[in-house]
């Protein structure tokens, strides 16, 4: 029953889809232009013919003329076949004799326009021009009839001619107009309609495939490649589409890898603090030294988590802007060599050339708690990328209003297609899988949080295999006066507002 329902629905008509309404437009429209034809050809018909009449009669009366004036002896058979042809009736008075060629005879009797002669002629005498014309229309004549009259100038002044043109189609003639109306309506109609259903099925085709790729994209095939070609709307939502789908792969995949890093992360430091804990309580409990030794496993153990923990929170609360920010005036530069001066232990423990190129004192206005977070990581990465001459350049650069943080290790460096993914969260360099460095991928998302805050430019530039330079840049401002500039918990609001202000300044 339910599969019969479903048929059932399928079956109807989509009033509101792409193609039901092209073709629907298209066969609507064909109709209108049809109603228009029939319109025009019913009020206009005749009002249409009547003028083009009048302008062959007034054509036709001038080569007549011209024929008369040059030719008399060939005019008779010129007149016949001009009358016959047009449908009219022509009569030219000499002072001599009276020529007449009736081209109306199959419509209209002998003598039937003596009358109109006779008014036309009269009309012609009483006006000072050498040509009239009258449009004639009364229920006892013949019917609507263009008179014309003129003089021929053959040398006799009383010569006359005159010409009157039935203004209207036979019966025989509009039964065929309309018959033939009829035909060309017919085939205006179908010939629409099959157009209207190929181009309807053309427009809907490619938005067709484009939706059965994105039901394949929502079930999680990342496989699938949309195709719109046909229209360049559709081609360009196609490449729109297709990067969607790449960027959802790419974060489906940092997602797993990150799920693998972090378990194993969270695995290995409580399996530790386990260990550790059973040691305590079976073996070095009684033994101050061992356990104090065994406690500091734990706690670093403990402090290991809390800083995975902590950056996990980090990205959530940047990605969600609910983040609040300390503003205050400081030495950026300042704040920079306390940066540098916490990696001089490594330094000496580890081999590690850490060199420190400072410039003159520049003030900013920022938090200077998140961004010497965000030196200490450019720092902390170029260490563990440095390379086997473990040596890193830290530089600090003002021009202007502007001063520029630099971090440059000489190690492996990161590959070009890589590059435009670093500062995305959950991403770590293919490095990251060679050498087996420690990290969840998050560092770089957080720092490219923490300098969007403050409105900061940032990048990075490397070559592969000759090392990396991660950078920002701020804004400077004046050094504050002896007075204190206080620290406010700003909103995200409140930070834009503040930024801009200094940029307006």
């Amino acid at each position: 029953m339910a599969d019969h329902t479903g048929k059932h629905k399928n079956s109807k008509i989509d009033t509101s889809s792409i193609s039901t309404t092209t073709l629907l437009s298209f066969v609507i429209f064909a109709l209108f232009l049809v109603i228009v034809v029939w319109l025009l050809a019913n009020f206009f018909l005749n009002s249409y013919f009547e003028r083009t009449r009048a302008q062959e009669v007034m054509r036709t009366a001038e080569a007549l003329e011209v024929q008369f004036v040059q030719d008399v002896t060939a005019f008779d058979s010129y007149a016949i076949n001009t009358a016959s042809t047009n449908g009219i009736y022509i009569q030219i008075d000499t002072s001599d004799s009276a020529l007449i060629y009736d081209g109306t005879r199959t419509v209209q009797g002998a003598n039937a326009f003596d009358s109109d002669v006779n008014f036309i002629k009269a009309k012609l005498n009483s006006d000072s021009s050498d040509v009239v014309t009258e449009t004639r229309r009364d229920s006892t004549g013949p019917g609507a009839r263009l008179i014309y009259a003129s003089y021929i100038h053959d040398g006799n002044p009383d010569s006359v001619m005159c010409i009157i043109a039935p203004l209207y189609p036979d019966q025989v003639t509009l039964r065929i107009l309309r018959n033939l109306l009829t035909y060309i309506s017919v085939v205006v109609l179908l010939v629409s309609f099959l157009l209207a259903i190929a181009l309807s099925m053309r427009l809907s085709a490619p938005i067709k495939a484009l939706t059965r790729s994105a039901t394949e994209l929502s079930k999680g095939n990342y496989d699938v490649r949309f195709d719109g070609a046909g229209f360049t709307e559709t081609k360009e939502l196609a490449r729109a589409l297709n990067k969607a789908s790449y960027e959802m792969e790419k974060t489906d995949f940092y997602q797993r890898e990150i799920i693998a890093n972090v378990s194993h992360d969270l695995k290995t430091p409580l399996t530790m603090i386990r260990s550790y804990a059973e040691k305590i309580i079976d073996i070095t409990g009684d033994n101050p030294e061992k356990r104090n030794s065994d406690l500091n496993v734990i706690i670093s153990e403990t402090e290991r988590l809390n800083r995975l923990v902590s950056d996990m929170l980090s990205v959530s609360n940047l990605q969600s802007n609910n983040v609040e920010m300390h503003m205050e005036t400081f030495d950026l530069v300042e704040a920079a060599e306390s940066v540098y001066d916490s990696f001089q232990v490594l330094a000496s423990s580890e081999g590690f050339d850490i060199n420190f190129h400072p410039c003159k004192p520049a003030y900013v206005v920022g938090d200077r708690t998140r961004l010497m977070q965000v030196m200490t990581n450019f720092v902390s990465n170029a260490v563990k990328y440095s390379g086997d001459n473990k040596y890193v350049d830290i530089r600090l650069n003002k021009s202007a209003k502007k001063v520029t943080f630099h971090c440059i290790d000489h190690g492996m460096g990161i590959p070009a297609d890589e590059i435009g993914h670093v500062w995305d969260k959950y991403y770590r360099t293919s490095a990251n899988h060679g050498r087996g460095i420690e990290g969840t991928g998050l560092g770089l998302a957080i720092v490219k949080g923490i300098l969007n805050l403050h409105n900061a430019k940032y990048g990075v530039e490397s070559e592969e295999g000759k090392g990396s330079d991660f950078w920002f840049e701020m804004e400077t401002v004046r050094k504050p006066g002896a007075k204190k500039t206080d620290s406010n918990t700003l909103s995200m609001q409140a930070i834009t507002e503040d930024t801009d202000k200094q940029k307006n300044g």
